[in-house]
């Protein structure tokens, strides 16, 4: 979560330094970033499946997987509704 915050942060602050334009440089800089933060959640929902995985039956695993699913779904809705479109 601190690294989406941190790269959230870059994104409006460059936005906003160029008045709602930003460098292609800066633009790949923060898709690389955004990128390497979904990929280390996705390892981390797959690191905690198989920690859970031997506790708990496949359809509970499965049940808290989709929970917490919704639930970030919900959060990224809300940040994406917050975050203008790069120009």
């Amino acid at each position: 979560n601190q690294r989406l915050i941190t790269t959230i942060k870059s994104y409006a602050d460059a936005y906003n330094a160029g008045k709602g334009e930003i460098s292609n440089d800066t633009a790949t800089k923060l898709m690389t970033d955004a990128l390497a933060v979904e990929e280390s959640e996705v390892k981390l929902r797959q690191s905690y499946a198989a920690k859970l995985g031997k506790v708990l039956p496949g359809t509970k695993v499965v049940r808290y997987l989709q929970i917490e699913n919704k639930i970030r779904a919900i959060v990224k809705f809300e940040l994406a509704a917050q975050i203008p479109l790069v120009s």
